[in-house]
């Protein structure tokens, strides 16, 4: 059955049909060995459903995103492992293989939740953690009209919705870090200039899980050459490199309806300038979008 081609009242009860059955056998279930921890409008998407194409990785259960350690942590392990395949199909792949069978999701929202990465380090110790990253000036763009199609941004004009930025998100970090229960619709939505800061966010996933677990992956390297970037990829997470690629494609891309101003463009870029500065001791080069 292709649960995404159902419709969106059926969809809700096989999902919810699904994760209770998955609370009674969640513990002969997977817990998932690597995350897509973001960034959000980078690629995510085609990059899970590349990964989720490998023979040896058994994807989450009808989300691509829990969002566990996000907006969902009080709801339990056992409910987080519910989303996921049972160990039998793990031993099922690992005696076709002959290698580990790996489970995973992707929830680019766990990159800049305060919580997310320390809730991440305690309960899946040993998991590798996959960013992508992305001009961030192109990224905020990207993210506005996102939200706007989605119907959670009612700024349709991305200059407004940056200056408006700040009063929407004051002490909303602060108060995510320190109040468990404490949700932001605007946190999550509406950080089109914050979400770019991709150092500052790494170093805390540094910090929690050791840098040796998390890799970074330019988004527009992977779309030029998906191939090699796959193989780095699937050699940070130890998947077997002779089992064949996936198709690659580009996913959830949406058409612009006009381009950006000039000077916010610049203002933006002179922004970022610092922080693609940092990201750089990350990548090991330059970011691509600031090479001449």
């Amino acid at each position: 059955m292709n649960v995404r081609k159902l419709p969106a009242p059926m969809k809700r009860v096989v999902h919810l049909g699904s994760r209770s059955y998955g609370r009674l056998t969640s513990e002969r279930r997977m817990l998932p060995s690597f995350l897509i921890c973001g960034g959000q409008r980078c690629g995510t998407t085609s990059l899970y459903r590349a990964l989720a194409a490998h023979p040896v990785v058994l994807k989450a259960v009808l989300h691509k995103g829990v969002h566990y350690f996000d907006t969902s942590y009080e709801r339990g392990i056992d409910w987080y492992r519910a989303h996921f395949p049972s160990r039998r199909s793990a031993e099922k792949i690992a005696e076709k293989y002959g290698v580990p069978a790996q489970t995973f999701e992707s929830a680019p929202y766990y990159m800049y939740h305060p919580q997310a990465v320390a809730r991440i380090a305690g309960d899946l110790p040993f998991a590798k953690l996959v960013v992508l990253v992305r001009d961030p000036v192109e990224r905020a763009y990207s993210q506005h009209h996102h939200e706007v199609a989605r119907g959670f941004e009612t700024e349709r004009d991305f200059g407004r919705a940056v200056a408006l930025e700040p009063a929407r998100l004051h002490r909303k970090e602060e108060r995510l870090a320190s109040d468990p229960g404490y949700y932001s619709f605007a946190h999550q939505h509406h950080a089109y200039r914050a979400r770019g800061e991709y150092a500052r966010y790494l170093s805390v996933m540094a910090q929690h899980v050791g840098r040796e677990r998390i890799h970074v992956v330019e988004s527009e390297r992977f779309f030029a050459e998906p191939e090699p970037v796959y193989d780095e990829v699937c050699a940070f997470l130890g998947l077997p490199p002779n089992l064949g690629r996936p198709v690659f494609e580009q996913h959830n891309a949406r058409p612009r309806q006009a381009d950006m101003d000039p000077d916010l463009r610049r203002e933006l870029s002179a922004y970022y300038q610092s922080h693609d500065e940092a990201l750089a001791g990350w990548l090991g080069h330059t970011p691509i979008w600031r090479r001449q």
